[in-house]
Parts: structure tokens; sequence; C-alpha cells
């Protein structure tokens, strides 16, 4: 039972401290779409999506209205579209990604993620595919999000599909220079992806999913921020990760709650609550302010990976006691341009590249939503992915790699996306070149801790 303590409290988390759903995102299952012909899969796949999330958008809104809790977006993902292709003799994929844009835009979403490959291994028929039609569909359409998985802690890292994403990323980037490169804002590379991921642009729907599952993501970096300045400069650090561990199993029981409710309404199963800080790019919303409530002066300093690790723990552990499965990728996440703390410490010099690599160590995801210069070479990109790769290949943990190559701009420029993308300063890469090393080719073994069977 809530107590008017509980109920005042979460009014207040609502309307001060930017507590919302994140999002609620229905995963499909495209099995059954698949055929021989690409434009019958395609029909096929805009019909099923169609059908089975017709009701979310106003599902999610009604939920809104009742309880009062914000849901920002409602979200679609799908079986990775390198297998729902692969039985066509199709040359690409781009008609596949316009009917998810098509779906999604009946439905009403924000965002359908899914035109994805997982080729950590190798190249099953229809992955490479997938991979050469990302710039264009991602050009193409405004709805549609991408992500290829190219490492694991099992299987190692597959470096030519790294040095192909390397490519993928600044072509995509180019062909959407007239919209602020918007396009590779729309494209993830991952290590360890997992399947039941509510958050874009890797959100896909694992293949040992249900047909349709409802799964939620939480936030509230700002509840989070606001808790630990209440409690004051003389708490020990073991004092605030106890706050933290509370104020995520609030969050988290929100999340639940609306899970709960939004599954039963639209009669599929309740999947995940994610239980991650999400930041926007509105002020008092940021993880990059936690980290210095803490008692950092600029994020990016010494001590940013411990307290990070400390933040990411407490949040995992406090919320799990709140939810009846969680899931997804849980934890805090560190997206440059969708911070408003992260992108205040890159403009005052405190936070580089390096700096936020090492803190994709012990946080969730990797390095996300960063821009970088124009013509950082294609190869650049590449290693950048792979030495993101060997930290969650080893770590056994999810990283990836969200990076804008800002075409036409420099360091100290700035792109301006708008919402909850917010703007990413550009940030400087190393000048020195890794060219040979991703032309090598071939696949980096799997550490040996991947034998534990």
């Amino acid at each position: 039972m809530l107590n008017s303590f509980d109920i005042l409290e979460t009014i207040k988390m609502i309307e001060d401290e930017h507590l919302d759903i994140r999002t609620i995102t229905m995963g499909i299952s495209l099995l059954d779409c698949i055929s021989g012909d690409i434009n019958m899969t395609a029909d096929k796949v805009y019909d099923k999506i169609t059908r089975k999330a017709e009701h979310l958008v106003k599902t999610g809104e009604s939920i809104e209205a009742e309880l009062g809790i914000p849901i920002i977006h409602k979200r679609i993902s799908v079986t990775p579209i390198s297998m729902i292709g692969a039985a066509s003799d199709a040359n690409s994929y781009v008609p596949l990604a316009q009917a998810l844009d098509r779906a999604a835009a009946t439905c009403g979403v924000n965002f359908v993620g899914g035109f994805s490959a997982l080729v950590q291994k190798g190249f099953a028929k229809g992955d490479e595919i997938l991979i050469r039609s990302i710039p264009e569909a991602l050009a193409e359409t405004e709805l549609v999000c991408s992500s290829v998985n190219v490492a694991s802690t099992k299987a190692g890292t597959n470096l030519d599909a790294v040095r192909m994403m390397g490519e993928v990323i600044r072509q995509t980037a180019e062909l959407t220079a007239d919209r602020q490169c918007i396009g590779a804002g729309k494209l993830v590379v991952f290590a360890n992806a997992v399947e039941d991921n509510p958050f874009m642009a890797g959100a896909f729907h694992g293949v040992g999913e249900a047909d349709c599952v409802l799964n939620v993501g939480v936030s509230g970096p700002g509840v989070v921020h606001s808790a630990i300045q209440r409690a004051g400069e003389d708490c020990s650090m073991n004092e605030i990760a106890d706050i933290i561990k509370k104020t995520a199993f609030k969050i988290t029981r929100m999340g639940q709650l609306v899970g709960s409710i939004a599954s039963e309404r639209l009669g599929v199963p309740f999947g995940i609550v994610d239980l991650s800080l999400a930041p926007t790019p509105a002020v008092g919303d940021s993880v990059a302010r936690i980290l210095e409530e803490v008692g950092l002066e600029c994020c990016g300093t010494h001590g940013t990976t411990a307290v990070l690790a400390m933040l990411n723990d407490a949040v995992k552990k406090g919320g799990v006691m709140a939810s009846a499965a969680v899931g997804g990728l849980s934890g805090a996440f560190i997206p440059v341009s969708e911070d408003e703390g992260m992108i205040h410490a890159v403009n005052e010099g405190s936070l580089y590249l390096d700096k936020l690599e090492a803190m994709t160590a012990v946080c969730s995801v990797g390095l996300d939503m960063i821009a970088i210069p124009g013509d950082t070479p294609a190869e650049t990109i590449s290693a950048i992915i792979a030495d993101e790769a060997a930290i969650g290949v080893v770590n056994n943990k999810t990283t990836a790699v969200r990076v804008i190559p800002a075409i036409g701009k420099k360091v100290g420029d700035e792109l301006e996306f708008g919402g909850l993308l917010g703007s990413a300063p550009v940030m400087d890469v190393h000048p020195f070149s890794a060219a040979k090393f991703i032309r090598r080719g071939g696949r980096i073994p799997a550490p040996m801790h991947s034998l534990k069977n």
C-alpha cells in the first residue's frame, strides 16, 4: 500500500526532478514473415507490426493520463532484419527498412529498432547485405534504428565486421550530412548485445524471446542527483551508495507498475524492466551532474571512473528488488549529446574520448552519441570500435559505439539534433593511424575465460 508520503514524493520526482518512464518498447518476432520474395516479406512485416502494435501508443497515453507518470517514448523492436531478408535473393534490404518505417509511422511510435545483424563469429547469408544496406536505409527512413553486433566474450571479435562498420558509419553520416549526420546517430555497433534491450538505437527482438513482448526502460538521473544533494556533504561513500540504492528502488517500482498495466491491456507478456539512468539534455537530468554532486569538480577528472562504478552498481542493486524481471542494459548511460553535464565537461576540457572509453568499462553500454571530426578516416572509426569491443569481450559485459562523423565540421563545432538527442560537441580523436591493424582482418580470438561451460 502506498501512503500519502509515497504519493507526494512521487509527484515531486515527476514535477521537479525529471522522473519519467523513458520508453515502453514492444518486441515483435518477424520470423513468420519470411518469404522468398523481398516485397512480399516487406508487406508481411508491415501487416504484422501494425496489427500487433496497433494500440501501443494509445495504451501508453492512457496510462500516462491515469497515473500522471510521463512515458516519453513508445517504441517497437523486431527480429534482426538480416535473418528476415536472408530467404530472398535481394541484394538490398532497403525495402524492409522502408516497410519498418511505414509501420512505425502508422502505429505512431517514436522509433523502430531491429535493422540489425549479429556477426560476432562470421557472416551468415543476409548479414553482409544488411550491413551494406545500412547507409541508404537510414538515409531514406526517419524512424528506423540499426545495430550490428561484432563481438562477444564467447566468440571474440570479428575484425572484418569491425572494418566494414567503420566504412558504413562514415557513409551513413555522409548521406545524411544535410540533416546533421543524423543517420549515424541511429546506428550502434555492439559487443555482447542483449536480446531484450528496450533502448534505441540498439533495440532488437531476440530470437529467444516470445512472439510479442513488452519491455520497459525507466530513467531518473535528476531524482538520484536530488537525493544525494539533500543528503549533504558529510555522507560517506557507502552512505551515498545506500541512498542511490533506495532511490533506484523507487524509480524501478514505477517501471514495474507501468509495464504490468500496459502488458495486461495489450494482451502481451511483460518482459523486463531496464533500470537504467538515461539522461536528457534538460538541466537537472544528467548523469555527469550526479558524479559531480558526489564530489568531482567536473566530470572527467581523476576519480570519475571510480564514482561511476559505484553509481552503476548501486543502481542495479537497488532496482533489482523492485521488479519481477530486470534485463536490458540496466545501469548508468553516458551519452555525450544527451547529457547536459557531459556536454559541459567536454566544453570545459575535462572530458576526452580516452576518459569516456575508460568510463565505459564500469557502466552501461559504451561510447554513445559522440561527434567526431568529419574528416576522421573509416579505419580510425573501426579502431575505436575495436577498442570498445575489447572492453566488452574481456569484461564479459555489453559495450557499444555510437559515434557520428560530423561531415564538414571540426573540433569545437557542434551538431544540433534537438529533442532527446540534444547537441554534440565535436571531440578530438588521435591523429595516428591504425589502418594496418584494421586491414589485417580475421578474428581476434575469444579470451580464455570464455570457456565456462
